[in-house]
């Protein structure tokens, strides 16, 4: 047996989380079919031999969410393991993993601290101090807007852009960084420095506004050796301007190295340093971290130089990318060298008017010395460069670094389908350029907010795609926070963009708003962890007060017939009025599907966690909802009053009409498609629900022909295009390769990449089964289809690594190898007649799979 991928709360090895309580979880593999036991001890040390609990062997212990009866104290280092055994007698157990907790609230002996100088200059702040190089040794720290920690010259830790985007007015994470072997007997120096960031940069992309969370500077730490603090942040810290200039998230970074003070991160002493100021806030907003980490991932050499038709010299990395790029400083001291970050070049000169207002440049003052160099406080979205102020440049001397919020990555997806394959890895890089701290909409122009609306549609493939329940957690975290302050309304963005302390946009857009009931019970489908569904059930319950309460407001008319909304945001069904984004179906129509389907979600996660008075009272009032929609906007036959494509799909995926009616509303879906020549005119909503729709009610061979559909509107044209990421428009780019609109016109937007769900669910055939959380067992479903010759598809769920493999003979054959995890059970159902380990399986027809390796052919 191996016992791996062991998580605490769904992070390996946390460091200085918040950790109340804590969930436990690890995936075993064993030659048994299913585990019998499980036991969990946690100790004081690595060698248990000061065992604090164990759980003893009980079979009820899940590897998909432990949640034991223990309260960790703070700043201490924890060891756990776990043994399970199997049916078959094998067992095993499995290495030590550990978690440390954060410092208690009331720890802190640092006050914040800001800079004695003008706010708009960004400081550097340090401190020397002595120590006797002992352990254990803690830096905890926070700074804002964004900092990095240096200890003795070296950067601390492997994160950037600390710490992170949060809810600033409600909740500040701090960070604790492990100084083990760091320190040094005897004298040692601390250097922070601090940029904007999204806190006091500019940000919201209204205006040139800045500080929207603050307007100054702050900064506060300390930092302790064997429990004794060596120092904390006060106004006997050392202060000075620093060499960075101008900098915000959308504009990039002015970084002059001619003005760097020698050892600036590595002693005191210099003149010129000043006295911190106390800064006068309060520590109540300090909270231990919930934030994965943000890191530096892959990394791409240039692929193509350009020299453009307007003299310019442009990089091309081959892959559009969220990072920064990193280059080997040749020039003289005082030389200004330019680097300009676009998506997409036009008439092949180097172009950068989608990003609108944000100016995406780094620009940097050289030091005179041969040094790698890199932003500090920004990120950029590209695939192209054009570089300025660099004599005969080297491509070798620059690297893209791509950089995103550290996820283990679970799933893959490949077929012999080239153009396939670029759409999926187009929807995995449409992720990894979003998923920094919150999911954004877009990683380049003035914007890069965590859109809800976005999120929602996208979070299935997310998370097949990638390990997201702690990703998610923060950012329903933020969410709860914001709504406690709009009275259970969600938020357009989270976190909230503020404008003289007021929200800067709106709330409670019909499936933007809805993420709060969406995202929380499919992280809980697909990591099976109860104890984070009831973490997250705020989220939906404020979210479904609040639906109730607008609809009494109004009548009680059981339907959301008010407000503003999205709606099928950017549908190519609007006929009578092109230019309005939010699509041809009636808002009130798919806010009205979303109120019951909310209301639904939030009855079987009350019911999950056993509050019963809440799940019967949300329950009911989803079917009076569904009952009411289905007589405002169906005939009894099941004519429906709005005729697109979006409105037949939300109906049918969200099952709110009559069995009986249901044949109808996917023949008028079908009629639709052909009128459109197979082609689809969904938008936002639209679009995440409709191939799996159709796969789900026996029309894959439709969703296998929009999926290959090459001209536009489709996936597959933007792959043609040359897309590397996916696009927010379904024709951001046009044929002759012009760019179609410049003031909303993303080309790495993740939306439409929910397609790769789709992949996931109806190519492997993963269709995970809401009463078996966490994919301990899955609704096993493969459809070969027309323009595939094979397909695999492998997902490391919550349980273990599934996989399917398909291929067709020439004689029209479909052979399958499937792979269940270790105590998972799979509902095998296939398209066609089949033999599936020598036993026959009729066409349609279920036969349960055990965990192991099985092989099927169909005819």
């Amino acid at each position: 047996m191996n016992i791996t991928r062991m998580k605490v709360n769904h992070l390996t090895n946390p460091m200085g989380y918040l950790m109340d309580r804590p969930t436990f979880s690890w995936v075993a593999q064993s030659t048994g079919r299913t585990p019998v036991s499980a036991r969990v001890e946690i100790a004081a040390d690595a060698d248990f031999s000061h065992i604090l609990f164990d759980s003893g062997e009980k079979a009820e212990i899940s590897g998909l969410g432990y949640t034991p009866d223990f309260t960790p104290e703070a700043k201490t280092r924890y060891f756990w393991r776990v043994s399970v055994k199997a049916d078959n007698g094998d067992c095993g157990v499995s290495e030590a993993a550990w978690f440390e907790t954060a410092m208690a609230p009331d720890g802190w002996k640092g006050e914040w601290i800001t800079p004695p100088f003008d706010k708009e200059k960004c400081p550097v702040f340090q401190k020397t101090f002595t120590a006797d190089g002992a352990k254990p040794a803690r830096l905890t720290i926070c700074g804002l807007g964004v900092y990095e920690a240096y200890l003795n010259g070296k950067k601390l830790g492997e994160e950037y852009l600390l710490p992170g985007f949060h809810a600033y007015d409600f909740w500040q994470q701090y960070q604790t960084f492990d100084l083990d072997g760091l320190l040094q007997p005897g004298e040692n120096v601390l250097s922070v420095l601090l940029g904007n960031g999204w806190y006091k940069g500019r940000f919201g992309f209204e205006g040139n506004e800045g500080e929207r969370y603050g307007s100054r500077f702050l900064l506060i730490a300390q930092l302790e050796e064997a429990g004794k603090i060596l120092t904390a942040t006060d106004s006997a810290w050392k202060c000075t301007v620093g060499p960075l200039g101008e900098n915000n998230i959308y504009d990039g970074e002015f970084y002059d190295g001619s003005l760097e003070i020698p050892g600036w991160n590595e002693k005191n002493g210099e003149s010129g340093w000043e006295d911190a100021v106390l800064a006068g806030e309060g520590k109540e907003r300090l909270s231990p971290r919930l934030s994965p980490p943000i890191t530096g991932q892959e990394t791409f050499p240039v692929a193509e130089v350009i020299h453009t038709p307007a003299g310019e010299t442009v990089f091309d990395f081959g892959q559009e990318v969220t990072g920064w790029v990193e280059f080997v400083n040749r020039a003289p001291k005082g030389a200004k060298l330019t680097i300009r970050h676009g998506e997409i070049l036009q008439k092949g000169n180097f172009y950068t008017e989608n990003l609108r207002s944000a100016k995406a440049t780094y620009t940097y003052i050289s030091s005179g010395k041969e040094e790698t160099v890199r932003p500090y406080t920004t990120y950029f979205g590209f695939r192209y460069i054009k570089v300025e102020g660099f004599e005969n440049p080297d491509p070798a001397d620059f690297t893209a670094r791509v950089i995103h919020s550290d996820l283990e990555r679970t799933g893959s997806v490949k077929t012999s389908n080239e153009k396939i394959n670029r759409l999926f890895l187009n929807a995995l890089w449409g992720q990894k350029g979003n998923f920094l701290d919150v999911p954004t909409d877009c990683p380049q122009r003035d914007e890069r907010m965590g859109w809800t609306g976005d999120a929602q549609a996208f979070c299935g493939t997310a998370a097949f795609n990638m390990d997201t329940a702690a990703f998610y957690a923060k950012y329903i975290h933020d969410m709860i926070l914001e709504q406690k302050a709009q009275d259970g309304a969600v938020p357009h963005v989270v976190p909230v963009i503020k404008k003289d302390g007021q929200p800067l946009l709106g709330s409670a857009s019909c499936a933007w708003a809805d993420a709060a009931a969406i995202i929380p019970w499919t992280s809980y489908v697909y990591s099976g962890d109860k104890e984070l569904l009831r973490k997250e059930y705020p989220a939906m319950k404020m979210w479904a007060d609040w639906l109730c309460r607008e609809d009494e407001k109004n009548g009680s008319k059981r339907l959301w017939l008010t407000g503003f909304h999205f709606a099928d945001w950017l549908s190519l069904d609007n006929y009578k009025d092109p230019k309005d984004c939010c699509g041809g179906t009636d808002r009130y129509y798919i806010a009205s599907a979303f109120y019951a389907y909310s209301t639904r979600l939030t009855a079987k996660a009350a019911a999950v966690l056993g509050y019963e008075e809440e799940a019967a009272f949300y329950g009911r009032r989803s079917e009076e909802v569904q009952e009411a929609f289905v007589k405002e906007f169906f005939t009894p036959t099941g004519r429906c009053a709005m005729n697109t494509q979006t409105a037949y799909v939300v109906a049918l995926y969200m099952d709110l009409v009559p069995r009986e009616m249901r044949p109808r509303l996917l023949k008028e879906l079908m009629r639709l498609l052909e009128e459109n020549n197979h082609h689809l005119t969904t938008g936002f909503v639209g679009t995440a629900y409709l191939c799996k729709v159709l796969s789900a009610c026996g029309q894959s061979e439709e969703a296998y022909r929009l999926l290959f559909n090459e001209d536009y509107p489709s996936w597959l044209y933007e792959v043609n295009m040359g897309a590397t990421t996916i696009w927010e428009r379904w024709n951001s780019v046009l044929p002759d390769g012009s760019i179609s609109d410049t003031g909303m016109n993303s080309l790495n937007h993740y939306t439409y990449g929910s397609i790769a769900e789709w992949m996931y669910r109806y190519l492997g055939g993963f269709n995970p089964i809401e009463e078996a959380p966490g994919f301990a067992a899955v609704e096993l479903t493969p459809q070969p289809g027309t323009g595939l010759d094979w397909a695999e598809v492998a997902y490391e769920s919550a349980a273990g690594r599934y996989e399917t493999r398909w291929e067709k003979a020439a004689d029209g054959s479909v052979s399958y190898t499937f792979t269940i995890p270790f105590g998972c059970l799979a509902k095998l159902t296939l398209p066609k007649e089949a033999t599936v380990d020598g036993t026959p399986l009729a066409a349609g027809e279920t036969l349960l799979l055990k965990a192991g390796r099985h092989t099927a052919v169909s005819k």
